[in-house]
């Protein structure tokens, strides 16, 4: 009998995807089963990333550059005193630019605006803790971030993809099996979804969702960092576990007979 291509659409919440192995985006023209296999893996956060930004505004631009460079010294001490993971404590290069505001429907030159990025990370949330109390937040030395992580998720990824690999041909031999036919090769595999044109839209192929948060909003089920804490008791910061899911996609090409 002639077989007709078929599609295998699963449904995940995807978080991240990696670099693709070689993008799908071509459809062979004999019979064929396009399958998608997934692996998915919670972990419990052991990195902790703060984000901070140093900025100060002034007439004279040498002010603004001490005041920026002074406030960045403190919170670098911070990081040291509460033993941030080495080399993971980076500061960006100074950026000056003007800094104009509208007044009487006009832009007025208001002084040179310098500012800095720097950002470290803990492994865990007591020296997270308390390099936050640590650090007087004010106009010129903001928190803009801070993001749960894991210290061995490039492994963790790679596991997943090969499971996800490892599922492909899976759904494929059982699907082929349930239409009487038989997988006659491999066409190509990707961790990128591929483009298609079957007439009608069969699924949707999820897309990669970040793990940010920014404090403090509530936390997001795809991992978070909270902290919480009585109104007379020590405040505490509780994280939740972290999502990693790999998706691949695959084309197997089939023939008739078992």
């Amino acid at each position: 009998m002639k077989l007709l291509s078929a599609v295998l659409l699963s449904t995940t919440l995807a978080v991240a995807a990696g670099p693709a192995w070689a993008q799908a985006n071509t459809l062979p023209s004999q019979p064929h089963l396009l399958v998608k296999g997934e692996g998915t893996r919670s972990v419990m956060p052991d990195r902790f990333t703060v984000e901070l930004l140093v900025k100060s505004t002034d007439m004279k631009p040498d002010v603004a550059r001490g005041q920026v460079q002074d406030n960045i010294a403190n919170v670098l001490d911070a990081f040291k005193r509460h033993r941030a993971v080495a080399d993971t404590v980076r500061a960006d290069n100074l950026s000056i630019q003007p800094e104009m505001r509208y007044a009487n429907s006009q832009q007025e030159f208001v002084g040179t605006r310098v500012s800095r990025r720097v950002r470290g990370s803990f492994d865990n949330t007591g020296s997270l803790q308390g390099f936050l109390r640590d650090i007087n937040a004010s106009e010129d030395l903001q928190i803009t971030s801070l993001r749960p992580g894991y210290s061995k998720e490039a492994a963790v990824r790679a596991e997943l993809k090969a499971e996800a690999a490892a599922q492909t041909r899976q759904s494929a031999q059982g699907l082929a099996q349930a239409y009487g036919a038989r997988i006659a090769g491999l066409y190509s595999i990707s961790d990128v979804a591929p483009s298609f044109a079957y007439g009608v839209q069969a699924g949707t192929w999820p897309r990669a969702q970040g793990n940010e948060v920014t404090p403090p909003t509530p936390p997001a089920p795809q991992g978070s960092v909270e902290a919480t804490g009585a109104r007379r008791g020590a405040e505490s910061i509780q994280a939740g576990p972290i999502s990693f899911t790999e998706n691949v996609y695959a084309i197997f090409l089939i023939t008739d007979g078992p």
